[in-house]
């Protein structure tokens, strides 16, 4: 039987709740600078090429020569929140081509996992064969699946601002450059979704809504015991 949850549509303009974890449950971030490492890995595929520094030339042989760069998904790959966590990972994105989240994970995946095999001396997958995905068309569910994003790090953090997540940037603490909260932070404005009446701002509306957002999303959260 087929995985649950394992993109069957491909949508241009389409926006996508992504899951993946360890494979067997491993944790993919051993310490801090896993998570930067990871973090670094998107920052890359999402900024614009010409904001980014020039790859340090490397001599072979006789020949002077640039490392290859690695895919850039500027204005392919819209992301709108994320969250790291011991094994697993949480993206909210929106696609501009029919396969770009296919070819950008990969990507992206690759990438983490060769490094991750390198440093931490070991062979094989990292990460689950297949990611997780589900298409979001309602607004109401995505702003919910925001809220669980960035709740999803507090077993790990008393803090949430010190979790590897875009919470703090939906609250102006940070600016990432290679992020879109703003596409979200809209919907706080005055009469945009009944469900905001009575929470004005984003932190108000993650710290005090009283229903928890996994009951209401169901399968859009993703995770499971497969």
């Amino acid at each position: 039987m087929p995985a649950r949850n394992v993109v069957k549509i491909y949508a241009a303009n389409g926006i996508y709740h992504i899951y993946n974890r360890g494979v067997e449950k491993r944790k993919i971030f051993l310490d801090d600078h896993d998570y930067r490492v990871f973090l670094n890995i998107l920052k890359e595929a999402l900024s614009n090429p010409t904001t980014l520094p020039m790859k340090r030339n490397s001599l072979q042989g006789p020949t002077l020569q640039w490392q290859r760069m690695p895919k850039n998904f500027y204005q392919q790959i819209e992301l709108f929140a994320y969250c790291l966590m011991p094994n697993h990972f949480h993206l909210l994105l929106k696609q501009q081509k029919e396969y770009g989240i296919k070819e950008f994970l990969h990507s992206i995946m690759t990438r983490y996992s060769i490094y991750f095999n390198k440093k931490h001396k070991r062979v094989g997958p990292l990460f689950q064969s297949n990611y997780k995905a589900t298409m979001v068309t309602e607004e109401p569910y995505l702003l919910h699946l925001t809220r669980y994003i960035h709740l999803n790090p507090k077993e790990h953090f008393t803090d949430l601002f010190k979790a590897f997540s875009s919470y703090a940037d939906y609250l102006e603490k940070r600016n990432t450059a290679w992020l879109n909260p703003r596409y979200i932070l809209e919907f706080f404005s005055p009469g945009t979704l009944p469900l905001l009446k009575k929470h004005h701002t984003y932190k108000d509306f993650v710290q005090s809504y009283k229903t928890d957002s996994a009951k209401l999303l169901g399968s859009l959260i993703l995770e499971d015991s497969e």
